[in-house]
C-alpha cells in the first residue's frame, strides 16, 4: 500500500518526539523529506525511504 502525502500534510510517526507528541507537518518533499513538529516547531530532514518506514499514518491532507 502506497502512502499518500504532500507538503502541508499532518502525519503521525511511529515513535514520539521528546516533547511528547508524534504529530508532524510535512514542510518539504523531494528525495529528502523535511518535517516540523507541531508542538515545539523543531524540524528534521530524512531520506524518503527512511521516512516511509517511520511514518505510521496520514492524519490530515
Amino acid at each position: 500500500m502506497e502512502k499518500k502525502y504532500s507538503v502541508g500534510s499532518i502525519i503521525m510517526m511511529k515513535k514520539e518526539h521528546p516533547c511528547k507528541t508524534n504529530r508532524w507537518e510535512i514542510v518539504r518533499c523531494g528525495i529528502d523529506i523535511k518535517i516540523k513538529c507541531i508542538n515545539c516547531n523543531r524540524s528534521i530532514m530524512m531520506p524518503r525511504i527512511e521516512f516511509n518506514k517511520k511514518m505510521k499514518k496520514v492524519l490530515e491532507e
